[in-house]
């Protein structure tokens, strides 16, 4: 394998490819330009250190970040088990706080149009609108094992089932069958692009898995099938989409765009979501830790007003 040196030092490398290398970055680095060396060859790249901002929560799905750039963070727990606290809340510089404490499996979250945070529940099988007092009113229920969830602009609603359906939660909370996708061992996972195209991820135990889009029709597309165990997911204002992959010796955040191979930007073990923060950077979480990146990136922002 070739030496890698990352600002003058070496840099353990962990896979090998013809046109990849996968390394762990020494500790203690600075973020920012740094000269790197590949076998000999010099050259340089640009370092982004993720900064942990909370411990102890329980991600089943990617973070939910408000306009003023709160995190929202679940603790979801074992199928059926209440849990002392479901979401915790982590305020711009500050520590996370209990925030929700009545919701069993809290799964998946999302804002509305009006800013209003919702949950998922995938033991209630329903999603919640989480009033201004903190109490819960629910939204839809006989949604099966509840998963991910995103609005379109005029509020729509879009919830996976991840038994294999994406329902629509239409006016008067009518709930009819969206699209159909191959059920997933893990959940579903939905984020909504420009032009009100719904993208999805359904994990299953096939040897690579795809990444859907879903016109307004409810037509099923694949952008993607490079990967492996493809999870949380977000798209920003330039329909670039941001993706967590899990599977063993590619796992990280990638980003795709239009006509081009996906771009792995972050190699990180254990990532489950990905949340574009309205005021610059993301949030990316493990299953147990949420960490802040000052990546480059134009959220989608619709909602946030």
């Amino acid at each position: 394998m070739p030496v890698v040196r990352i600002g003058g030092v070496e840099a353990r490398v962990v896979m090998s490819a013809a046109v990849r290398l996968t390394v762990v970055v020494p500790h203690g680095l600075p973020a920012g330009r740094l000269p790197v060396t590949v076998g000999g060859i010099e050259g340089w790249a640009d370092l982004h250190v993720g900064a942990p901002i909370a411990t102890g929560i329980h991600q089943v799905d990617s973070p939910a970040i408000d306009a003023t750039g709160c995190v929202y963070l679940t603790n979801s727990g074992p199928r059926g088990q209440r849990v002392e606290v479901s979401v915790s809340r982590v305020p711009p510089g500050g520590v996370k706080e209990d925030f929700l404490t009545d919701l069993v499996n809290a799964t998946s979250m999302a804002f509305d149009p009006h800013g209003d945070l919702h949950v998922s529940s995938r033991h209630d099988g329903a999603v919640y609108r989480v009033r201004a007092d903190r109490t819960l009113e629910t939204v839809a229920s006989d949604l099966g094992v509840a998963c991910g969830i995103a609005f379109a602009r005029d509020g729509t609603l879009f919830v996976g089932d991840r038994e294999g359906t994406i329902f629509r939660v239409g006016p008067a909370r009518r709930v009819t069958p969206f699209a159909t996708l191959p059920a997933s061992i893990a959940a579903f996972h939905l984020a909504m692009g420009p032009e009100d195209c719904l993208y999805a991820t359904a994990p299953t135990f096939g040897t690579y898995d795809h990444v859907y889009r879903i016109d307004r029709d409810g037509g099923v597309t694949i952008v993607s099938s490079a990967f492996g165990r493809p999870q949380g997911l977000a798209v920003d204002d330039l329909g670039q989409v941001w993706v967590v992959d899990a599977v063993a010796g590619g796992s990280g955040l990638y980003r795709l765009r239009e006509g081009r191979p996906r771009e792995m930007v972050l190699s990180a073990a254990s990532l489950v979501g990905v949340a574009l923060d309205p005021c610059g950077g993301l949030v990316i979480s493990s299953s147990d830790t949420a960490y802040r990146l000052d990546v480059p990136v134009k959220p989608y922002s619709t909602f946030q007003t």
